[in-house]
């Protein structure tokens, strides 16, 4: 199956936040339903480094290396007896106009474009990782403070729940989806110490969202990341 992308993604911070599944439901696409972990539903602010960029197997000149900041929510699709995880994005923040032309042109994905950056310190005994971007006329941010050694991820944690999940699902219409597979090894993860966020959900995501501005979130993760390929060829289904 031929590689669409290949990437390094690297430094994924994750600010989980259960939240009703009454809200979630008007962005299920058709033929998934919302993934539980101990009977709670998630979304979860993500920023991370996208770097060394290939479509096709080809470099992007100058555009190769960019932060995004997405938002997400857990879903399940069955095939036959086999039972997929994937992500569903309610919106993905790059840099590039280019880059998010074309997913939303060719993938009917909710990107934006804004300026962002980003600021990393390690040493042998801290890791910092901080992802910014502009909202509103204003630089915003989601910040993770956590220990330099990193720990495989503990099976059956929510941390596995939040990072295991290996297909993208795209709601085209309110009849038809789409199904893309995403491969990458199991991640090491990295223990926060400290975090900060400074997000305005409701203009970033829209209302459904806005009262995350008042409540924190139920778990911060920071994984190393790692290679990772998304495939070109996607299922479209009802």
């Amino acid at each position: 199956m031929t590689n669409f992308l290949n990437a390094k993604w690297e430094n994924l911070i994750m600010a989980n936040y259960s939240i009703g599944p009454e809200i979630l439901l008007p962005y299920l696409p058709k033929g998934t339903e919302l993934d539980y972990h101990d009977g709670k539903t998630f979304v979860s602010l993500v920023g991370f480094l996208f770097r060394d960029t290939r479509i096709f197997g080809l470099p992007i000149p100058f555009l190769g290396t960019f932060e995004e900041i997405n938002l997400r929510f857990y879903v399940t699709r069955k095939v036959g007896s086999e039972v997929r995880r994937g992500v569903v994005f309610v919106n993905e923040t790059v840099p590039n106009r280019f880059v998010a032309w074309v997913a939303n042109y060719l993938y009917k994905e909710h990107y934006v474009a804004v300026p962002t950056t980003h600021d990393w310190t390690v040493n042998e005994n801290v890791k910092r990782v901080k992802y910014q971007w502009i909202n509103d006329k204003e630089w915003k941010s989601i910040y993770a403070e956590a220990q330099a050694i990193n720990k495989p991820l503990i099976v059956g944690s929510e941390e596995e729940f939040i990072f295991e999940h290996y297909y993208g699902y795209t709601r085209v219409d309110e009849r038809t989806s789409e199904e893309y597979a995403v491969q990458h090894p199991r991640w090491n993860v990295n223990d926060v110490t400290s975090y900060q966020i400074d997000c305005n959900f409701e203009t970033m995501y829209g209302k459904d969202f806005a009262f995350l501005n008042n409540v924190k979130p139920d778990s911060v993760f920071l994984a190393e990341g790692s290679t990772v390929s998304v495939k070109w060829k996607r299922n479209r289904f009802v």
